[in-house]
């Protein structure tokens, strides 16, 4: 049975997008009437030039090899990436860039379909997509990020629209940039910086951004096109080699990132930014745009019918779409605290601006230029044939032999705050596995301040006896391997369930009263409320903390972290969100960080002074009113001023109406921070799940250690196995003498067996 194909087809938008739909519909089945409605003229553009990677190059051929033969020829081509900073220019090689102008892109595709018989209809807005649906069979909605589609139907595509913290504005030079082109102007407002990469054989696009707050000191608020254009020109005269740039309508704006959580109404699809934008620093959205319409065509060809292709293309492109955005993300927010990184040394700036988006790593940057890389790690201090994450760390008087830590995981197995076997058995095997730094699950400092029943405490001295047994194992079993434990409370979050059994659910029976800083519950209807801590009961705490860290100190861990994240105790304190105070501790930062403060000094005074003090915490809140990360800095600092060593940068789990954007290392960017302007070490946590990651991580200056949780449960070897895939040998991950024959991977069966050369009949 012939399958029911869309045979009128309209489309709203002349971009790149809309076009190449409309080209490649009209190819599939040449009896469809197509329709592209664009209410410009035909040579009308905004922005200069279009960068395509080589994996959409190849779906364009494999769909048209006409368009793609026409685009061939446009081509510029280059390698480099050229990074300027202070008067000094870096290169990275290998990366491999095509470009071409926009407005030829256009005529390529205006000529594609005029040959195929599509109707352009220049000039001409579209009618409302909702009119026209009613007559065509399928309504392509390719009208760009600021999409009346979009908007006219709000309450199904349900848009989030979320405008970012830089203006940047599209201008071009008349000649051609022999590389990518990243320049940084730090000026007397502020950090700008260029975007620059040639088009055509006398042509470059340059794009020049900065923080709305330097846009506006430099006075660019009240210029013109010509008078930006101009001063733009001056600001960067020397990369620019005193050449003007152009502009073209070009004016000032701020990216604005578009996510829907549908893409299809009825008849109606979005396609390209109308659906989704990500930032112009990773050249993405003439591709994403593209590729939305191979897909779309090819789902159209293959489904049954429309509303199987629809849900199909929404199927294939948003998983690929949401990757690229995390990614685009990543780098957008990179250069929107530039200024952080500005002090770094030369070769490790551009490391850290060349990997800034997470795609770029350690490891594929090593493939595309390894005498680049073998330099910025010759800055960094690896001896030859050393990755930077088996390079030694020091904090206070504890030498971590490599820069892997097993991060803290509540295993919540104790029996009445006590540590058994299986603590033993979790925590020594992981010692084995090589990491340098292991630290126990959060270990509280009363009763009544456990997370759940199965949680383990340091309030008896049977619990730092049996403790002591574990640390002796490491010390013996794993020498070389620091153990560290992490004291805190659970506050609000406290007398719940075991994880498996429902995450902070209530217990059943056996509930014993939690107290924070304000008595707000974590879950309004479903946990305790808790009790106001006077100032009784916050003495008390001190005490407690204070007692269980000599206990620490007689039990041999080699280092103290005092838990301030995830809304427990601590945490809850800092958190405008958790803490409604109204006495010395409450209301301002300054007041919010008193207790915890305290509770750190209290703790330092009875811990071992040779042995280091970390702190961990949220440094964001997810949540508006929350914690920001410039609040993250100052809490950072208040640490380090009281004598802690580094900061372990974790987020959330404040309030539990929180809105993470989880992805690949989502919580470093916080850390990066922290380290880059509060100028004090930090441990990066979150999503980090590859030894590429981390020495990525390491390399760039955005953290000096690295824990991962979940890899170490998955592989309690992980860090042996991370040297032996990269052919370390040496001290940083040396193998437990038992185990010694197995530091190589089992051979496998042969998957390179010669391929048959003849057929015989």
């Amino acid at each position: 049975m012939r399958k029911a194909r869309p045979l009128r087809i309209a489309v709203i938008g002349g971009g790149p997008g809309g076009l190449y739909a409309a080209v490649l519909l009209k190819r599939l089945d040449p009896a469809r009437e197509i329709t592209v409605w664009e209410r410009n003229a035909p040579d009308d553009t905004f922005g200069f030039g279009v960068v395509l990677s080589d994996e959409t190059l190849g779906g364009i051929e494999h769909a048209d090899p006409t368009v793609h033969r026409l685009l061939q020829r446009e081509f510029v081509r280059w390698d480099d990436i050229d990074i300027g900073h202070r008067g000094q220019t870096l290169t990275s090689g290998g990366h491999g860039f095509a470009a071409l102008g926009r407005r030829r892109l256009l005529e390529i595709l205006h000529e594609r379909c005029e040959s195929l018989g599509v109707r352009l209809r220049f000039r001409t807005p579209a009618p409302p997509a909702a009119e026209l649906a009613a007559d065509h069979d399928l309504v392509i909605a390719a009208d760009g990020v600021h999409s009346a589609t979009r908007e006219a139907h709000a309450d199904v595509f349900a848009p989030r629209v979320t405008t970012h913290r830089c203006r940047y504005i599209w201008l071009a030079a008349d000649f051609a940039f022999d590389s990518f082109r990243f320049e940084i102007a730090e000026t007397e407002h502020g950090v700008m910086q260029l975007h620059g990469y040639p088009y055509a054989a006398d042509a470059s696009t340059v794009i020049v951004e900065m923080r709305e707050e330097v846009w506006r000191a430099a006075g660019f608020d009240t210029c013109d096109e010509q008078q930006s254009t101009e001063r733009c020109a001056k600001v960067f005269a020397e990369v620019l080699g005193g050449r003007p740039l152009r502009g073209n309508s070009s004016a000032w704006t701020a990216f604005r990132t578009v996510v829907n959580d549908r893409w299809s109404h009825g008849n109606i699809v979005l396609l390209g930014d109308a659906a989704h934008t990500a930032h112009f620093s990773i050249g993405s959205g003439t591709k994403l745009a593209v590729e939305d319409a191979l897909a779309l065509a090819a789902c159209v060809e293959e489904q049954p019918g429309l509303p199987a292709a629809l849900a199909a293309y929404e199927s294939e492109r948003r998983p690929v779409v949401e990757s690229t955005q995390r990614a685009a993300a990543a780098s957008l927010r990179w250069f929107e605290e530039l200024a952080v990184h500005t002090d770094q040394p030369p070769r490790q700036f551009a490391f850290n601006l060349l990997t800034r988006s997470r795609r770029v790593t350690h490891d594929n940057l090593r493939l595309r230029d390894p005498a680049f890389t073998d330099a910025v790690e010759r800055d960094f201090g690896c001896p030859p044939g050393t990755p930077p994450m088996f390079t030694p760390f020091r904090l206070r008087g504890l030498t971590l032999r490599n820069r892997v830590v097993v991060s803290p995981m509540d295993m919540y197995v104790g029996e009445d705050g006590m540590p058994g076997d299986f603590h033993l058995v979790h925590l020594g095997a992981r010692a084995l596995g090589g990491a340098g730094l292991v630290m126990t699950e959060m270990v509280c400092v009363s009763p009544e301040g456990r997370i759940t029943p199965g949680c383990t405490g340091l309030y008896t001295a049977e619990q730092a006896a049996a403790w002591r047994r574990v640390t002796d194992f490491v010390h013996h079993h794993a020498p070389g391997t620091a153990i560290g434990v992490q004291l805190g409370h659970s506050g609000r979050k406290g007398s719940t369930r075991v994880m498996w059994e429902g995450i902070d659910q209530p217990l059943d029976t056996g509930n014993w009263p939690v107290s924070a800083a304000s008595p707000l519950p974590y879950r309004p209807g479903v946990n305790q409320v808790p009790g106001a801590l006077d100032r009784t009961g916050l003495a008390e705490i001190r005490q407690q903390f204070a007692a269980a860290a000599r206990r620490a100190a007689r039990s041999g861990f080699d280092l103290l972290e005092l838990h301030c994240a995830h809304g427990y105790l601590l945490s809850g304190f800092l958190s405008p969100l958790t803490n409604r105070r109204l006495d010395a501790y409450g209301g301002s930062l300054e007041n919010r960080l008193r207790f915890p403060l305290e509770v750190f000094d209290a703790v330092r005074e009875q811990w071992p002074q040779d042995r280091p003090m970390t702190v961990r915490i949220s440094a964001t809140d997810w949540a508006d009113g929350g914690t920001t990360a410039e609040d993250a800095v100052a809490v950072a600092r208040a640490f380090a001023a009281h004598g802690a060593d580094a900061i372990d940068v974790s987020t959330g789990q404040v309030v539990a109406e929180e809105r993470p954007e989880y992805g690949r290392s989502y919580q470093t960017p916080y850390a990066d921070r922290i380290r880059n302007e509060a100028h004090i070490p930090v441990i990066a946590v979150g999503a980090i799940s590859s030894w590429d990651d981390v020495n990525s991580i390491l390399l760039a200056g955005r953290a000096d250690l690295c824990a991962l949780a979940r890899p170490h449960l998955y592989d309690p070897n992980w860090t042996l196995h991370a040297a032996a895939d990269q052919n370390y040998t040496g001290d940083g991950a040396p193998w437990p003498l038992p185990y010694r024959a197995g530091s190589r991977k089992p051979p496998t069966g042969r998957t390179d067996a010669p391929k048959p050369r003849l057929t015989l009949g």
